[in-house]
């Protein structure tokens, strides 16, 4: 899978309406009860960035991005204004924001993740796309401000020196999704006055980048 590492218009995914998607299995009985399977172990995130759009200028640049990704083929970066750092919306992201994994004095590499709910019945969402610079990392509460590297096309932070076992090692970020178009072709509609609008255009998650 080729991935284009470069983040899809700021400005227009602001307006974009989605968010993440489930797959779940129901089957009613004939008592009235149900039985439900989950397909998925994670959740996929879908979006619409035709909402985004407010001008004739920002949809030029939504084909020009759509014909340099080659419509379905190329996998890029989407901010998701809704959900796009380790820490609440309203708050700035510390190094205490994410716990990534406890240290047994030879693991060295841990990836990048972040928590839904709580630690009992939460969900762990992994994050393979950070943004270059936002990247906070602590050791046992103390913010390492070097000694450690993080590969930005997988999400994961190697330190240099395994953590001591039983050391927490937490982090924040910011992140991007990873996403293509959901769609080979764009059907634009011109106005009298030439300004051009789109019904859809469907972005959906990707997981093989």
């Amino acid at each position: 899978m080729v991935f284009h590492d470069m983040r899809f218009p700021e400005k227009i995914s602001r307006g974009a309406r989605g968010g993440p998607r489930r797959r779940t299995q129901v089957v009613e009985l004939y008592s009235g009860r149900e039985e439900r399977n989950a397909s998925w172990a994670n959740s996929r995130r879908e979006y619409d960035v035709a909402f985004g759009i407010r001008s004739n200028d920002q949809l030029q640049e939504v084909i020009a991005f759509f014909e340099a990704r080659n419509g379905r083929l190329f996998a890029f970066r989407f901010k998701d204004w809704a959900d796009y750092k380790s820490s609440m919306p309203s708050r700035a992201i510390t190094p205490l924001d994410q716990q990534l994994g406890v240290g047994d004095g030879t693991q060295a590499a841990f990836q990048l993740r972040k928590l839904y709910g709580t630690e009992a019945l939460g969900y762990w969402r992994t994050i393979t796309k950070p943004v270059t610079g936002s990247i906070r990392v602590a050791v046992n509460n103390i913010e390492q401000p070097s000694g450690w590297t993080a590969d930005l096309a997988k999400g994961l932070i190697s330190l240099s020196t395994a953590p001591t076992t039983g050391a927490i090692i937490t982090a924040g970020f910011e992140f991007d999704v990873p996403c293509r178009f959901d769609t080979d072709s764009i059907d634009v509609t011109l106005d009298l006055e030439r300004l051009g609008s789109i019904t859809s255009i469907p972005l959906i998650e990707v997981r093989d980048t």
